[in-house]
């Protein structure tokens, strides 16, 4: 006699099933925090390579103020603003009548 296996199909979650929707959940909410790690280190590198150029640019500056502080233009440059020195037959001028700068220099040949 032929006996007919009467299996009741279990309907619902298996163990399985949580098992396969817990690994897409963990796979998910990896590429999010991936992908915002990734957005947040581009931005850093941005801001970090501006910050190489500016830092390269004021290099140059310096480099090309080393070069020029030799030069008779650049001595002529310090005397004049820092030192308040001033050439042969020039005369300088105070105006009094200022109140915030006592010493505001003039400059105008002689002849």
């Amino acid at each position: 006699m032929k006996y007919k296996k009467n299996k009741k199909k279990k309907r619902g979650f298996k163990l399985k099933h949580v098992i396969i929707l817990f690994l897409i959940f963990i796979i998910g909410k990896t590429f999010i925090t991936q992908r915002i790690m990734m957005k947040n280190l581009i931005e850093r590198k941005e801001k970090e390579e501006m910050e190489i150029a500016k830092l390269e640019k004021e290099i140059k500056e310096l480099n090309e103020e080393i070069q020029d502080r030799d030069s008779l233009e650049f001595i002529e440059k310090i005397a004049r603003e820092d030192l308040n020195m001033l050439r042969p037959r020039e005369i300088m001028y105070i105006d009094k009548n200022k109140n915030k700068n006592h010493f505001v220099n003039f400059r105008t040949k002689v002849e």
